[in-house]
Protein backbone atom coordinates (compact mmCIF):
# COMPACT_ATOMS: atom_id res chain seq x y z
CA UNK A 1 0.00 0.00 0.00
CA UNK A 2 1.01 3.79 -1.10
CA UNK A 3 0.30 6.28 1.05
CA UNK A 4 -1.29 9.28 -1.10
CA UNK A 5 -2.17 12.84 -0.89
CA UNK A 6 -3.66 13.26 -3.76
CA UNK A 7 -4.38 12.44 -7.91
CA UNK A 8 -5.22 14.86 -10.02
CA UNK A 9 -4.87 15.66 -14.04
CA UNK A 10 -3.01 19.25 -15.09
CA UNK A 11 -0.50 20.61 -16.76
CA UNK A 12 3.22 20.32 -16.33
CA UNK A 13 3.93 24.07 -14.92
CA UNK A 14 7.89 23.48 -14.76
CA UNK A 15 11.12 22.54 -15.94
CA UNK A 16 11.86 21.04 -19.22
CA UNK A 17 8.68 19.62 -19.84
CA UNK A 18 6.70 22.78 -18.80
CA UNK A 19 3.37 22.90 -20.69
CA UNK A 20 2.87 18.46 -21.31
CA UNK A 21 -0.66 17.54 -19.83
CA UNK A 22 -0.03 14.90 -17.19
CA UNK A 23 -1.35 13.00 -14.53
CA UNK A 24 -0.02 14.34 -11.13
CA UNK A 25 0.43 11.06 -8.03
CA UNK A 26 1.32 13.34 -5.30
CA UNK A 27 2.42 10.37 -2.49
CA UNK A 28 2.09 11.61 1.30
CA UNK A 29 4.75 12.18 3.62
CA UNK A 30 8.42 13.85 2.98
CA UNK A 31 11.81 13.32 4.58
CA UNK A 32 13.13 16.30 4.53
CA UNK A 33 11.01 19.89 6.57
CA UNK A 34 11.86 22.47 4.23
CA UNK A 35 10.62 26.21 5.82
CA UNK A 36 9.37 27.04 2.15
CA UNK A 37 7.49 23.78 1.14
CA UNK A 38 4.18 25.10 -0.19
CA UNK A 39 2.71 21.82 -0.75
CA UNK A 40 0.20 19.21 0.94
CA UNK A 41 1.87 16.20 0.83
CA UNK A 42 -0.19 14.54 4.09
CA UNK A 43 -2.21 11.51 3.83
CA UNK A 44 -5.11 10.98 2.14
CA UNK A 45 -5.57 7.52 1.54
CA UNK A 46 -3.77 4.29 1.08
CA UNK A 47 -3.85 2.67 -2.32
CA UNK A 48 -2.30 -0.67 -3.96
CA UNK A 49 -0.17 0.45 -7.41
CA UNK A 50 -3.04 -0.82 -8.98
CA UNK A 51 -5.79 1.12 -7.66
CA UNK A 52 -3.67 3.80 -8.20
CA UNK A 53 -2.88 2.93 -11.77
CA UNK A 54 -6.98 2.56 -12.52
CA UNK A 55 -7.28 6.26 -11.07
CA UNK A 56 -4.57 7.52 -13.64
CA UNK A 57 -6.95 5.59 -16.34
CA UNK A 58 -9.63 7.05 -14.62
CA UNK A 59 -8.44 10.53 -14.52
CA UNK A 60 -6.24 10.87 -17.62
CA UNK A 61 -7.59 8.48 -19.83
CA UNK A 62 -4.73 8.19 -22.92
CA UNK A 63 -2.45 10.83 -21.47
CA UNK A 64 1.11 9.50 -21.83
CA UNK A 65 2.99 11.54 -18.73
CA UNK A 66 2.25 10.61 -14.89
CA UNK A 67 4.60 12.78 -12.44
CA UNK A 68 5.14 11.17 -9.19
CA UNK A 69 6.04 13.88 -7.08
CA UNK A 70 5.13 14.63 -3.18
CA UNK A 71 6.83 15.79 -0.99
CA UNK A 72 9.30 12.91 -1.39
CA UNK A 73 7.37 10.45 -3.58
CA UNK A 74 10.55 7.90 -3.41
CA UNK A 75 10.85 7.61 0.68
CA UNK A 76 7.93 5.25 0.07
CA UNK A 77 9.59 1.68 -0.52
CA UNK A 78 6.52 0.22 -2.78
CA UNK A 79 7.27 3.30 -5.13
CA UNK A 80 9.49 1.00 -7.08
CA UNK A 81 6.27 -1.28 -7.62
CA UNK A 82 4.22 2.02 -8.80
CA UNK A 83 6.80 3.07 -11.09
CA UNK A 84 6.35 -0.77 -12.87
CA UNK A 85 2.91 -0.76 -12.54
CA UNK A 86 2.84 2.49 -14.36
CA UNK A 87 5.36 1.79 -17.10
CA UNK A 88 3.30 -1.66 -17.53
CA UNK A 89 0.58 0.40 -18.22
CA UNK A 90 1.93 2.75 -20.98
CA UNK A 91 2.95 5.30 -19.20
CA UNK A 92 5.88 7.54 -19.28
CA UNK A 93 6.76 7.93 -15.59
CA UNK A 94 8.72 11.36 -14.16
CA UNK A 95 9.87 11.35 -10.90
CA UNK A 96 10.28 15.34 -8.74
CA UNK A 97 12.52 14.24 -6.17
CA UNK A 98 14.45 15.81 -3.05
CA UNK A 99 17.31 13.74 -4.61
CA UNK A 100 18.46 12.41 -1.20
CA UNK A 101 16.65 8.67 -1.12
CA UNK A 102 18.90 6.49 -3.06
CA UNK A 103 16.77 4.38 -5.48
CA UNK A 104 18.13 2.62 -8.79
CA UNK A 105 15.38 4.00 -11.74
CA UNK A 106 14.51 2.53 -15.34
CA UNK A 107 16.49 4.78 -17.60
CA UNK A 108 13.55 5.36 -19.27
CA UNK A 109 11.96 7.44 -15.85
CA UNK A 110 12.72 10.60 -16.14
CA UNK A 111 14.06 12.39 -12.95
CA UNK A 112 14.32 15.94 -11.96
CA UNK A 113 16.36 16.45 -8.77
CA UNK A 114 15.43 19.47 -6.64
CA UNK A 115 18.62 19.14 -3.70
CA UNK A 116 17.80 20.91 -0.66
CA UNK A 117 19.21 19.60 3.03
CA UNK A 118 20.84 16.79 1.70
CA UNK A 119 21.53 14.63 -1.66
CA UNK A 120 22.64 11.41 -2.43
CA UNK A 121 25.77 11.15 -5.46
CA UNK A 122 23.71 8.39 -7.18
CA UNK A 123 20.65 10.32 -7.25
CA UNK A 124 22.55 13.44 -8.93
CA UNK A 125 24.43 11.07 -11.02
CA UNK A 126 20.93 9.87 -12.47
CA UNK A 127 19.52 13.14 -12.59
CA UNK A 128 17.58 14.33 -16.07
CA UNK A 129 17.32 17.65 -14.71
CA UNK A 130 17.96 19.99 -11.42
CA UNK A 131 15.97 22.36 -10.51
CA UNK A 132 17.32 24.70 -7.81
CA UNK A 133 14.85 27.06 -5.52
CA UNK A 134 15.96 30.50 -5.09
CA UNK A 135 14.50 31.56 -2.36
CA UNK A 136 16.30 35.17 -0.89
CA UNK A 137 19.59 33.42 -2.63
CA UNK A 138 20.32 31.21 -5.41
CA UNK A 139 21.99 28.08 -3.67
CA UNK A 140 24.91 27.31 -6.06
CA UNK A 141 26.41 25.05 -3.37
CA UNK A 142 24.50 21.97 -5.09
CA UNK A 143 26.27 22.65 -8.45
CA UNK A 144 29.25 20.45 -7.78
CA UNK A 145 27.06 17.24 -7.90
CA UNK A 146 26.06 18.03 -11.19
CA UNK A 147 29.23 19.20 -13.25
CA UNK A 148 30.53 15.51 -14.20
CA UNK A 149 27.53 16.02 -16.95
CA UNK A 150 25.92 18.32 -18.89
CA UNK A 151 22.08 18.66 -16.80
CA UNK A 152 19.52 21.10 -17.60
CA UNK A 153 19.81 23.62 -14.32
CA UNK A 154 16.66 25.49 -13.64
CA UNK A 155 16.13 28.29 -11.58
CA UNK A 156 12.64 28.78 -9.77
CA UNK A 157 11.78 31.43 -7.71
CA UNK A 158 10.26 30.37 -4.44
CA UNK A 159 6.76 31.19 -4.57
CA UNK A 160 6.89 33.59 -7.63
CA UNK A 161 8.02 36.46 -5.50
CA UNK A 162 9.48 39.60 -6.95
CA UNK A 163 13.01 39.57 -5.12
CA UNK A 164 13.25 35.83 -6.00
CA UNK A 165 12.45 35.96 -9.92
CA UNK A 166 14.90 38.75 -9.76
CA UNK A 167 17.87 36.84 -8.29
CA UNK A 168 17.30 34.17 -10.59
CA UNK A 169 17.03 35.82 -13.77
CA UNK A 170 19.76 38.26 -12.72
CA UNK A 171 22.09 34.35 -12.09
CA UNK A 172 20.22 33.13 -15.23
CA UNK A 173 21.67 36.12 -17.49
CA UNK A 174 25.24 35.66 -15.68
CA UNK A 175 25.81 32.45 -16.30
CA UNK A 176 23.46 31.43 -19.49
CA UNK A 177 25.53 28.19 -20.37
CA UNK A 178 24.41 26.72 -16.37
CA UNK A 179 20.98 28.34 -15.65
CA UNK A 180 17.41 28.02 -17.55
CA UNK A 181 14.47 30.30 -15.72
CA UNK A 182 11.70 27.53 -14.71
CA UNK A 183 8.67 29.73 -12.85
CA UNK A 184 5.89 28.08 -11.70
CA UNK A 185 3.56 28.55 -14.94
CA UNK A 186 0.44 26.30 -13.50
CA UNK A 187 0.37 28.88 -10.61
CA UNK A 188 -0.02 31.67 -13.43
CA UNK A 189 -2.71 30.46 -15.30
CA UNK A 190 -4.37 29.49 -11.91
CA UNK A 191 -4.79 25.18 -12.32
CA UNK A 192 -3.00 23.38 -10.45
Amino acid sequence: MLALAEIFYSVQGEGAWVGTPAVFVRLAGCNLNCRFCDTDYSVKAFLTAEQIVARVRELGGECPMVILTGGEPLAQRESSDLITALRADGRRVHIESNGSVPVELPPDVWLTVSPKERLHPAMAARANEVKLIVDGRVPEEWLGHFEARSVPTFLQPEGNKRSNIALAVEAAKRDPRRFRLSLQTHKFIGVR
